[in-house]
């Protein structure tokens, strides 16, 4: 698994902004970081930024954030 792989990414749409907007809680804690008019170019964006964020730590030798981050699944009543 390639590190990247085990951030929970998405994209959604925000009416207030008219665009989709990029989130990875665990690597940007304070909010969207990426946007666009269509959602795969603000995913692509959202990898993109990812992939450079963790390049950047594992380059400067830092640990990489825990990744704790995980969607929701929908409860099956027992």
């Amino acid at each position: 698994m390639k590190a990247h792989d085990q951030y929970l990414k998405y994209v959604r749409w925000e009416e207030e902004d008219g665009l989709y907007v990029g989130y990875c809680p665990d690597l940007f804690p304070y909010g969207g970081v990426c946007h666009d008019k269509k959602e795969a170019k603000a995913y692509h964006q959202l990898c993109a930024l990812v992939a450079e964020v963790i390049e950047d730590l594992q380059r400067a030798g830092e640990e990489l954030p825990p990744a704790s981050t995980r969607p929701m699944r929908e409860a099956i009543p027992a």
